[in-house]
């Protein structure tokens, strides 16, 4: 990677995280529909055309023999020598991609045991939609998390409202039963679990709407979702019991609806 490429000095790149199962892509067309958005909102070009990019990532997985893990795509805008704005020609773009393993055995328990999580201020830029490399709010979030000994940390807006996980959508099942997560907008990423889990569960009550995390401690349940793994149970919340402090009922059918949502996209 040359000294000055854009992504390594300036942050100027983005990115996405594919889930890897029985050998398959999941999610695939959806990813890639978002980084395609998050290259046109910040002007940069793709470094091939869709069908030569997706030739790319199964020829990667195939290759590491990968049945089950994560493959991590990165774009930069490429190498050019330091200057802030947008270079005019733009630069031949950096593409970076990695796979690595992922232990089902992990996922699995974290389904069946549920996961704690705390709160942190939502303390990042203004244009959390944009999927990109710049991090380090989301990092110093996930390191509260893990020395704290959670799973994950939920982000809360200056209005007291949950935004979302350093690196996972936030949802609860309210009183009434109804799912709810955060509308989509420039203060989130537009997960693309989310919006399969969204399209899988059309048959239930879904709400999108802000939440506080008083009330997803009150809530029936709590959950969260990510690439990684699905729809996952939140049990605590800041060390108070989320629900009955066990996973409920609706993040069961969640899972199940997910489940079989993709295993039929992938057939």
């Amino acid at each position: 990677m040359h000294i000055e490429d854009r992504g390594l000095q300036l942050g100027d790149s983005v990115y996405e995280v594919f889930r890897i199962a029985n050998g398959r892509i999941v999610d695939q067309e959806e990813h890639l529909d978002r980084l395609k958005r998050s290259l046109g909102e910040i002007e940069m070009a793709m470094p091939m055309g869709r069908g030569a990019l997706k030739s790319v990532l199964a020829e990667i997985a195939r290759r590491n023999a990968m049945r089950d893990g994560l493959l991590y795509l990165q774009i930069t805008r490429g190498a050019l020598r330091r200057d802030h704005p947008i270079p005019q020609p733009a630069p031949k773009p950096t593409l970076i991609l990695t796979v690595h393993p992922v232990d089902p055995a992990a996922v699995a328990r974290r389904h069946a045991e549920g996961v704690a999580v705390i709160t942190c201020p939502d303390e990042r830029w203004g244009r959390c939609d944009i999927k990109t490399t710049q991090l380090l709010a989301n990092l110093l979030a996930k390191t509260a998390a893990r020395r704290a000994g959670v799973f994950e940390a939920w982000l809360v807006d200056r209005d007291g409202f949950v935004t979302e996980g350093a690196s996972t959508t936030a949802w609860i099942v309210d009183r009434e039963g109804r799912i709810v997560t955060r509308e989509l907008s420039r203060a989130i990423l537009p997960g693309v679990t989310r919006r399969v889990i969204l399209e899988a569960a059309a048959q239930l009550p879904v709400v999108e709407r802000r939440f506080t995390p008083e009330e997803a401690v009150s809530a029936r349940e709590a959950f969260l979702s990510s690439a990684t793994g699905g729809a996952v149970p939140v049990i605590a919340i800041d060390g108070r019991k989320a629900g009955d402090g066990k996973p409920g009922p609706m993040t069961r059918r969640v899972m199940e609806l997910y489940a079989q949502h993709s295993q039929e996209r992938l057939a």
